[in-house]
């Protein structure tokens, strides 16, 4: 979707039970509520109103349901990091929040961002990206009824937390095969799921959560496919001060995968484990070390996904 001069935006601040509307640059504000009636009555007063942009938070599961209802609409919507409205607010010197402010605010940076506006993700990917963060929830849960089994010596909570962790091992089990019986549905899907699961490092799991996770994965640049990862080194400099750079943003579940495949891999694979040795060897933390190959393992996989290439030896780039 192309960005355009807009005159009038939108911005929506989503609740559970409501949905707080401000317009810019009018500050005008409106409430309906979160259900279809209410959705359908906020876009009709969009559309009266001549709004073309709209911008959210991305918070929680409340907007779903009006997200999509946007698009089909016609709308330009952009999903919008909380850190950047935040960092909006600080930059216009103000303090004060309630979900009306909040709504004018998110108007204003609509108004302002032509950048804020990205493809949204299909119904599908939504789907897919939900049950991958399902299946990550059991996990979590999974290990910590694990370490409470380890500190428990009363027989029938031993029973208990055996008993919680089966089950909770049964739902994970479901989850992952629906989710693996979606992504063998769309061969589109099947044939990057193909292509990373021959980079090393990378088993089942890592690649589900790259499919779900990073469906961006073959068309952006290695910089961009970087910072959505959380992988991309941001370099902060002041004064006669050396220097530094930290990895910072992205997202949290797919820099954890891939830095699960750079450990594998740079235990196995001979050049990732020479890269790790070489960088060892400069006097680079473990941590560092491990970063750098999660990130040459990404870019690799970015570019052999975009060229449609199976990995074989020597990393492709883009």
């Amino acid at each position: 979707m192309t960005s355009h001069a807009v005159t009038i935006a939108a911005g929506i601040d989503a609740g559970q039970r409501f949905l707080d509307v401000g317009f810019a640059p009018s500050g005008k504000t409106f409430r309906v509520p979160n259900l279809a009636d209410g959705i359908a009555t906020l876009i009709e007063r969009l559309m009266q109103a001549g709004v073309k942009r709209v911008i959210l938070e991305a918070i929680g599961p409340y907007a779903q349901r009006l997200v999509q209802a946007l698009s089909v609409a016609g709308f330009e919507v952009g999903i919008v990091n909380p850190r950047r409205i935040k960092a909006f607010r600080d930059a216009e010197g103000r303090r004060a929040k309630t979900d009306r402010l909040d709504a004018r605010l998110i108007a204003r940076f609509a108004l302002t961002m032509s950048d804020a506006i990205h493809p949204l993700p299909s119904v599908e990917q939504q789907v897919l990206k939900s049950l991958s963060l399902r299946r990550r929830q059991l996990t979590e849960m999974i290990a910590m009824e694990k370490t409470r089994l380890k500190q428990t010596l009363e027989p029938i909570l031993l029973d208990s937390h055996r008993a919680t962790i089966a089950q909770l091992s049964a739902q994970r089990e479901h989850i992952e095969s629906e989710l693996a019986q979606r992504i063998s549905e769309d061969p589109e899907l099947v044939r990057v799921f193909s292509i990373l699961r021959s980079i090393p490092g990378i088993g089942d799991r890592v690649a589900t959560v790259l499919v779900t996770d990073l469906p961006e994965i073959g068309q952006r640049d290695r910089k961009a496919i970087a910072s959505l990862a959380g992988l991309a080194p941001h370099v902060s400099q002041s004064g006669n001060a050396p220097p530094r750079a930290a990895i910072a943003g992205g997202r949290p579940c797919v820099r954890a995968a891939l830095y699960m495949a750079a450990l594998v891999a740079a235990r196995h694979h001979p050049e990732l484990k020479a890269t790790y040795k070489a960088l060892r060897d400069q006097n680079k933390p473990a941590k560092v070390a491990l970063i750098a190959i999660a990130r040459k393992l990404l870019v690799t996989a970015n570019a052999l996904v975009k060229h449609n290439t199976h990995y074989l030896h020597k990393p492709l780039d883009s």
